[in-house]
């Protein structure tokens, strides 16, 4: 098996130089990675991002459509590898799932797939109507937002992983407060009091609107949290993400396109 993998990683490499790709091998090796749940675990959570752009190879190196990409790794026969690529942009290239790996991490796989190719199917569209009033009592609403880049943060206090980033958006948010442009709005599932209570010890340089449980599940039918939109200046959807790091990444892109 270690002979096969040697081999296959020279002639991956072979291949790449001949000047058609951009990329080179797998960053990491396909089969160890899936060894143990916690290797895949680690490895996915670092380096895997399937909100964020990037080129998707099927399992013979031959691009496809992201969405194509998203509904193979649904089906539980492949995981996502990110390869060594000579430019900024992001490869990601299907390999087989191994018989002998630990079911949780197909399981895993095709979680994070399907709540992905969900978000993907929302970009371009407009974002629902609303008209919300926020915990300082202003309106929020499509006409407010109008002509401005948007970004909705969806959450409820007892998320660890919403409250884990709760720096990582603040400090997102102080970088572009001089842009009028930009305008960062967090939904809370929880009530007025509760949220009072809670930012004062925590808090969140967003627009915070309470009670949006209903809103958030039946509207917008999100099943994950934290969930980030960032809408454009004509109200439309460019993204969904499930992470920071892909939400500062696409940020960036947005405001620079303005």
């Amino acid at each position: 098996m270690k002979k096969a993998i040697k081999l296959y990683f020279l002639l991956f490499i072979f291949s790449s130089c001949s000047g058609q790709a951009q990329y080179g091998a797998p960053e990491v090796d396909p089969v160890a990675v899936q060894s143990k749940f916690m290797d895949w675990w680690t490895y996915q959570n670092a380096h895997i991002m399937l909100s964020r752009d990037y080129i998707a190879l099927d399992a013979n190196s031959k691009v496809i459509t992201k969405e194509a990409f998203l509904k193979e790794l649904t089906l539980g026969n492949y995981i996502p590898i990110r390869m060594q690529s000579t430019d900024s942009l992001f490869y990601y290239k299907l390999f087989n799932i191994e018989a002998t790996s630990d079911t949780s991490i197909k399981a895993t796989i095709m979680q994070t797939a399907f709540d992905e190719y969900e978000h993907f199917k929302m970009e371009g569209i407009e974002f629902p109507k609303f008209h919300f009033t926020d915990l300082n009592g202003n309106v929020i609403s499509n006409e407010t937002m109008k002509g401005k880049i948007v970004v909705i943060k969806c959450w409820y206090i007892h998320c660890a992983a919403c409250i884990k980033e709760f720096p990582e958006v603040n400090r997102l948010a102080e970088k572009y407060k001089d842009r009028k442009d930009i305008l960062f709005v967090s939904l809370a599932e929880d009530r007025p009091q509760q949220l009072h209570t809670f930012l004062a010890k925590k808090p969140l340089l967003y627009s915070v609107v309470p009670n949006m449980k209903i809103y958030m599940n039946e509207t917008l039918h999100l099943n994950a949290f934290p969930t980030h939109f960032i809408l454009n200046k004509e109200g439309k959807i460019i993204k969904v993400l499930s992470n920071f790091e892909s939400l500062e990444v696409a940020l960036e892109k947005e405001s620079k396109n303005e």
